[in-house]
């Protein structure tokens, strides 16, 4: 997001509705009705209306909400990198502000599921379940292979050390047919706006992970157990566009592995818990390449709570 974004009046969401808290607007959307409900958390990168497909999917079977986290999507800026508790209390609040009663299922993908889990360590009577998508886990980095953190270490030095260019004109027409493309199945009143808002907010991604490694994965260390929820982890083993361009395919397939371990003991923590692969789903879209197996999970952990 560029300054002259961080100023200029925010538009009005394509769909669900603004709420303030803490002196912010925050988007949410909520469609369904019954318990538990359902909270969809966003990956890095990503925002609510991303979702949408699954949002409206497990409407069916409950209520469902989708929201922005502050600095993302239609929720007013804030400055970012932030820390977990922000994020968490921040979500707290909005979920009391809108009345959506609880306990809550969470649905978090990649950090949206780093932070649902965090929501459940430190709010643990919310919470009915939990079912985290490929989610970040704060030994991610630690246990990678050494070229792995070697490389990382290297591209976040230079994230920091250097201002984000803002794309050419031709560059965000690029990305724009690209966007559209892939929300061709989004509703027409939905699809325009939400390409846009990628555009708009391109250099989020980059500024929100800027302390995940460091003082955000300390945080989730320090937090509390996980409590005795039913909790379904899923793992994404197949191809990812970003991910192939970001590493060797050696090295990826290391690190690869060492989430798959990570996933299963995460799972492991509770009772409750279980570990799903899923071998033909990259990272960043599992929840629109195989929709099928989020679904079920999800069917799963609802019949457990119910």
């Amino acid at each position: 997001m560029n300054r002259d974004e961080l100023t200029k009046p925010l538009l009005s969401p394509p769909l669900g509705r603004h709420y303030g808290v803490g002196g912010r607007r925050m988007m949410l959307h909520q469609s369904g009705s019954g318990g538990p409900t359902a909270v969809l958390l966003a990956g890095v990168g990503l925002m609510s209306l991303d979702y949408l497909n699954l949002h409206h999917r497990i409407a069916e079977l409950t209520s469902s909400v989708l929201y922005d986290r502050a600095g993302t999507g239609w929720s007013d800026p804030a400055e970012l990198p932030r820390t977990a508790a922000e994020v968490t209390d921040e979500l707290r609040e909005l979920l009391r502000t809108a009345a959506i009663p609880g306990p809550y299922l969470l649905v978090g993908h990649s950090l949206g599921g780093a932070y649902a889990r965090h929501y459940a360590r430190c709010f643990p009577s919310e919470v009915a379940g939990l079912l985290l998508l490929d989610p970040f886990h704060e030994d991610l980095v630690v246990r990678a292979p050494l070229r792995a953190r070697e490389r990382l270490d290297g591209m976040l030095e230079q994230m920091r050390d250097q201002e984000l260019a803002e794309p050419t004109e031709e560059q965000f027409q690029r990305s724009r047919e690209q966007l559209a493309g892939h929300f061709a199945a989004w509703p027409e009143p939905v699809r325009e706006p939400l390409v846009e808002r990628h555009l708009a907010t391109w250099s989020v991604a980059s500024r929100e992970n800027q302390n995940l490694y460091d003082e955000v994965a300390e945080e989730f260390r320090r937090a509390p157990g996980t409590p005795d929820v039913p909790l379904i982890v899923l793992s994404a083993m197949g191809h990812d566009a970003t991910q192939a361009r970001l590493w060797p395919e050696e090295l990826l397939h290391e690190i690869n592995e060492g989430k798959r371990a990570l996933h299963a003991e995460l799972a492991a923590e509770t009772p409750l818990g279980e570990h799903r692969v899923v071998d033909d789903a990259g990272h960043g879209w599992l929840h629109e390449e195989r929709p099928d197996a989020v679904l079920q999970a999800f069917n799963d952990l609802l019949r457990r709570v119910r």
